[in-house]
């Protein structure tokens, strides 16, 4: 009993210290001392209680005072119960200290809470950052389309990190410098001989205002000819003017088909009418004939004219028939 006694004791005792070294970040705490960094054990328990992990804000801690910086845990913690990334921050303020430049923690923890990269920044601040644009197409005075592919230097700006408009606002103003530029060229030929004149013209512009960056320089990395803008608007012009044309021609027919048909219409109306009057002639001869208003004599001799009539019509149509066969 004795026995048993004795390992429940030890097992008690063993998972206790589990749950304090586990509670109680006694390395990292001996950590932080052997660096030089002054934290209690219980500064680190109430770490533990606000529910921030301990590792977050003394391993950064330990690298700023390494570096020769002077920042408190209060600082430290503070950013990271706001959901900051305190290893970034602590890096951004090495990386600035080293190169004299100017970064309070304040304006640091500012600009990581904005959602920028913070110690990208300072980088780009050391080292700037070439931003390639695509090709952008402008058409010079001539009528030719002319592609500019740009590189455009930037270093970044920390006072206007956060507010500042990024890369996307810089390109786009640049490619609407580019075209602007190429739309008052004279000819596409000047631009291939001083292509350097894009550049200066543009950054004369001052395109870096309202941005997190500022614009070094803009370099023309390649130009190239596209197509005959003006020869082509021309041909679309012609085409559409041939288009116009075209339908009112066929307007113009299709109202002189419908007025011969019109006047067909009138004339087989005005033939029905003259067979109609000459169905009616018969009929008024024989009523004439029984009334005794004319002879019969009067009757042979209007036949006679008839028949005379018919025969003069029918040598017509012959001499005209051999007058169109001579002909042909």
């Amino acid at each position: 009993m004795a026995t048993i006694s004795i390992l429940i004791i030890a097992v008690i005792i063993i998972v206790a210290l589990a749950i304090f070294f586990t509670f109680v970040p006694i390395m990292l705490w001996i950590s932080a001392l052997a660096a030089g960094v002054k934290i209690g054990i219980f500064t680190l328990v109430g770490m533990r209680l606000r529910r921030v992990t301990p590792s977050r804000v003394v391993n950064p801690l330990i690298k700023a005072v390494k570096a020769g910086m002077q920042l408190s845990t209060n600082q430290l913690e503070g950013h990271y119960l706001a959901g900051g990334n305190v290893d970034r921050v602590v890096n951004a303020l090495i990386a600035a200290h080293r190169a004299n430049i100017e970064l309070s923690f304040e304006r640091c923890a500012a600009i990581d809470l904005a959602g920028r990269n913070v110690l990208e920044a300072v980088q780009m601040s050391v080292n700037p950052k070439v931003i390639e644009t695509p090709f952008i197409a402008g058409v010079a005075m001539d009528g030719i389309e002319v592609k500019v592919k740009a590189r455009i230097t930037v270093r970044a700006n920390i006072d206007r990190l956060v507010g500042g408009a990024g890369e996307e606002t810089v390109i786009a103003r640049v490619g609407e410098g580019i075209v602007s530029t190429l739309g008052s060229s004279d000819s596409h030929k000047k631009v291939l001989e001083n292509p350097d004149l894009i550049s200066q013209t543009v950054l004369s512009k001052g395109l870096d205002a309202g941005t997190a960056f500022e614009i070094l320089s803009i370099d023309i990395a390649d130009v190239d000819i596209g197509k005959n803008i003006g020869a082509h608007l021309q041909t679309e012009q012609a085409e559409a003017d041939k288009n116009i044309a075209q339908a009112k021609a066929e307007e113009r027919r299709a109202m002189a088909v419908a007025k011969e048909q019109e006047m067909k219409a009138r004339v087989e109306e005005m033939r029905a009418k003259v067979v109609e009057s000459e169905a009616e002639v018969p009929l008024a001869m024989a009523k004439a004939l029984r009334e005794g208003h004319i002879g019969v004599m009067d009757y042979m001799n209007y036949n006679n004219i008839k028949a005379d009539t018919e025969m003069r019509h029918a040598v017509g149509d012959i001499n005209q028939e051999t007058k169109d066969d001579r002909k042909g």
